[in-house]
């Protein structure tokens, strides 16, 4: 087992909320943008671990976009929070599931012992991109960020298994094909505009899921020698109102995950973890639980993690 633990985690909503039926969104506003939100998620996780900045080993950044095409989101969030100081910063990208690729990530540093204390952050401005034409995901998609503190230790908290496949069949069903190097956004047109949208085929992603989760999870499960019923909590990615179906299809009863998909929609990287701060808020899971975090993305990729927390 890598040993890591969780010892703070703050999250920051945008002021401004849609309704869309009984389904809430939040959505940021022209005078917020993703950083105001980063740095007041990371300043409550930081005053929750009791860690002051200059304790930070790495600012490891989990999110599906950029802020700018460079520097990388972890180092525009360094400006914010750490400017003078040398702490290393770079992003990692699996689109929904960063924050699980992250978190991994950091058990293998600290695993290693090169690192003890590292900062997390996910978050994402959806709705920079949403194409008011394509109802589907446009009603779906929250902006939001969340960040944790993780530090090596000595006790049972920690990462026991984790695995992700990617299934690149999958990979043009979740996109916005315009404005990075394959479509600079010099290449923009009135012809193209949709382009530089976001395009979500929702039944094609949803089918493709469906098929490969079993397996996955089967492979997962037989190779970390456990059962489904061992484990104590899935905080899964609050992909869309489907959610319950899927948990449903694979044996996993209501209270044994967590679902917030009506309140929040998808947050996109931020999803994963700001169900993990609501599962921690809440109480929903205590230190020793056994939990799974599990997601899939775009790609399409399939993510999951299994630790003691």
């Amino acid at each position: 087992m890598r040993k890591i633990k969780i010892i703070g985690c703050g999250a920051a909503l945008p002021d401004h909320i849609v309704k869309f039926g009984d389904q809430t969104r939040y959505r940021m506003t022209e005078e917020q943008n993703l950083l105001d939100l980063v740095e007041k998620a990371v300043k409550e996780a930081l005053s929750d671990s009791g860690l002051s900045i200059e304790k930070i080993d790495l600012i490891l950044g989990g999110t599906a976009t950029p802020l700018q095409a460079i520097p990388c989101n972890a180092a525009l969030l360094h400006e914010r929070i750490a400017k003078g100081l040398s702490i290393p910063a770079f992003d990692v990208n699996s689109s929904c599931t960063s924050f699980i690729t992250a978190f991994d990530m950091a058990s293998y540093l600290i695993d290693s012992g090169n690192y003890r204390n590292i900062l997390i952050f996910s978050g994402d401005t959806a709705s920079a991109a949403l194409n008011p034409k394509q109802r589907e995901s446009y009603e779906l998609f929250s902006d939001t960020a969340v960040a944790f503190v993780v530090t090596a230790c000595d006790g049972e908290s920690g990462v026991i298994n984790s695995k992700q496949c990617t299934f690149s069949e999958g990979v043009h069903d979740t996109e916005i094909r315009g404005g990075c190097g394959l479509m600079t956004a010099f290449k923009m047109t009135e012809a193209n505009r949709d382009d530089y949208y976001f395009d979500m085929k929702g039944s094609r992603v949803l089918k493709l899921a469906a098929k490969k989760i079993p397996a996955f999870l089967n492979d997962f499960l037989e190779e970390t020698g456990i059962a489904m019923e061992d484990i104590d909590m899935i905080i899964p990615h609050q992909a869309s109102k489907a959610l319950g179906l899927i948990m449903k299809r694979l044996g996993v009863p209501e209270d044994k995950y967590f679902d917030r998909v009506k309140d929040w929609g998808n947050m996109i990287s931020a999803g994963i973890p700001m169900a993990l701060y609501a599962c921690i808020r809440e109480g929903r899971i205590k230190r020793g639980n056994k939990i799974a975090l599990f997601g899939t993305a775009a790609g399409l990729t399939i993510n999951i993690l299994y630790m003691i927390y």
